[in-house]
């Protein structure tokens, strides 16, 4: 009896030429249905149609093809194994030697954001994952071919003798990771859209963190690293399609590097405290005030806003050039031709930016290693809210810190109350401390940061890294604390550095140490009733 391909794939790429060497050079017959069976006659193929051979015709629109004894005995019966053998003599089913399927294209369906619930219900594929999981599951006496790219090292081992059991146990694990990727493609898109209603018409709701459901991640490779933190440590980024980073379109420079990437992110999320987007975007709000941002190793060290982008990121430069050498820079808005001037002025690694006019890039083109990224808002949108970190031999998932200030919870605890130009300079300076390593500081004002201290192991610490780069600028500025004062030194020091106002948490055992020394010593106090600690 000559051996069975059975073929079923949406994807055709090399689908003739595979049919061809399995037909004429090794002699299988052809067992195919719908569109692949209509693309191997076309090719001038002998094909025997799945309803032809099982005497049951395609029904529900094409829902039910292969769904059937005929097919599946054939896959799953064991070569050596006498009763399975039986029950295909006795049901007249031939055993089925090589499987070839693809799935329907599920994700390039639902990547159109305006895909309707119906179209991409109809695009799962039910009898294609129920033949590869029985082929794989058989893969002692079955050969699976889940992906074009599989086809020529197939046939170079058929043509060698060397179809063994190594490269069927290969095959089957890619067969069950291409089935698994496709079922948690199906699941995050429904989990993504609660919009959209479900048959019953009710909304479908995604179990809130902590409510004992696993997770389940189906990230594409977006590409290989040249090496991680350090030139020891192999990298590799993995991506959604179109939603965040996996969204954004290098214009230019370097191939980006693990460190560009996690201090992108600490960039794109400190500037977007002041809105993201150039006018006429979709996605976000176009922004307040044109803001910039610069970050050295996961810290902003310079953020400002401006009457424009230029005048945003001198002044966000300005805070302070030294740690801005070497740095990355995040803008809200359109990047011009003032602003990208500015960029050509010192060492950056990396830019990112909604959009860069024409004549920005023409400048910036003079710093070819320059990375220029392109992230539009849609992009951003279509990232999940959730925050993944990695700990040994596991994840840890929280909700992203990126709620706007609540100003209904503020409170002025001190006798003096701030001025409105201090009451605007806190709200800016509160912005800004979230996206600072705890134990985080802020000297700022006028819309522009002064002096940043983060990351130390306590307070006052961090207190006296930020004053000390601010130096006479901190006289009638504001500072921002993430976390609580647990004694009044950060107080004292600060109003010895002619800050003016403090905007924390509160909530210490000791707050009424801490505000008797702003009383004493006239500074303005208001607490926000909410932490952000970073870690």
């Amino acid at each position: 009896m000559a051996p069975t391909a059975l073929l079923s794939v949406s994807d055709k790429q090399g689908l003739v030429p595979l049919a061809e060497a399995l037909h004429r050079l090794h002699g299988f017959r052809l067992l195919s249905s719908g569109g692949t069976a209509s693309a191997l006659e076309a090719a001038g193929l002998p094909v025997t149609r799945v309803a032809e051979y099982t005497g049951a015709p395609e029904i529900l629109g094409g829902r039910v093809k292969t769904l059937h004894p005929r097919v599946h005995g054939g896959i799953l019966a064991k070569r050596d194994d006498p009763s399975h053998q039986a029950d295909l003599a006795a049901q007249a089913i031939d055993p089925i030697d090589v499987v070839v399927v693809n799935l329907y294209p599920f994700r390039e369906t639902v990547a159109d954001p305006a895909v309707s619930w119906a179209t991409a219900i109809e695009n799962i594929d039910i009898g294609g994952p129920a033949m590869v999981r029985a082929a794989a599951k058989n893969h002692a006496d079955v050969a699976v071919l889940t992906s074009p790219s599989q086809y020529d090292a197939f046939l170079a081992a058929l043509a060698a003798g060397r179809v063994d059991g190594a490269l069927r146990r290969q095959l089957a694990l890619e067969a069950f990771r291409h089935t698994a990727s496709y079922d948690s493609a199906i699941s995050t898109w429904m989990a993504a859209r609660p919009e959209l209603a479900n048959a019953e018409g009710s909304p479908i709701e995604e179990p809130a963190l902590g409510a004992g459901e696993p997770l389940r991640l189906e990230l594409p490779l977006q590409q290989g690293l040249r090496y991680g933190e350090n030139p020891h440590q192999p990298a590799r980024w993995y991506s959604q399609g179109g939603a965040g980073w996996g969204g954004a379109i290098q214009l230019q420079g370097k191939e980006l590097s693990y460190n560009n990437l996690i201090d992108l992110e600490a960039a794109l999320a400190t500037v977007r405290e002041f809105g993201y987007g150039p006018a006429g975007s979709a996605g976000e709000p176009n922004p307040g005030l044109p803001a910039a941002v610069v970050v050295k190793h996961t810290n902003p060290c310079g953020v400002a806003t401006g009457a424009d982008p230029a005048g945003a990121l001198g002044r966000a430069l300005d805070a302070d050039r030294v740690s801005a050498f070497g740095g990355i820079v995040a803008l809200n808005g359109l990047v011009d031709a003032a602003a990208a001037s500015q960029l050509t002025s010192l060492f950056l690694e990396c830019v990112v930016a909604p959009a860069f006019s024409p004549e920005a890039r023409q400048l910036l083109a003079a710093k070819p290693n320059l990375r220029l990224l392109e992230l539009a808002p849609a992009a951003l949108a279509l990232a999940s809210g959730v925050q993944l970190r990695s700990l040994l031999g596991g994840l840890l998932v929280q909700d992203l810190d990126d709620e706007p200030a609540q100003e209904d919870g503020w409170q002025v605890v001190s006798a003096r109350q701030p001025s409105g130009a201090e009451l605007d300079d806190l709200r800016f300076a509160w912005r800004l401390v979230r996206h600072v390593r705890s134990n985080a500081i802020v000297v700022a004002a006028a819309g522009q940061s002064l002096g940043i201290g983060a990351g130390q192991m306590n307070r006052v610490g961090s207190a006296r890294l930020a004053l000390e780069a601010a130096g006479e600028r901190a006289q009638g500025a504001v500072l921002a604390s993430d976390g609580f004062f647990p004694f009044d030194d950060t107080v004292r020091l600060a109003a010895s550095c002619g800050i003016a106002a403090v905007i924390q948490p509160g909530g210490s055992m000791r707050d009424g140490d801490s505000i008797k020394a702003c009383d004493a010593l006239g500074l303005a106090m208001v607490t926000t009733g909410r932490r952000h600690f970073l870690h």
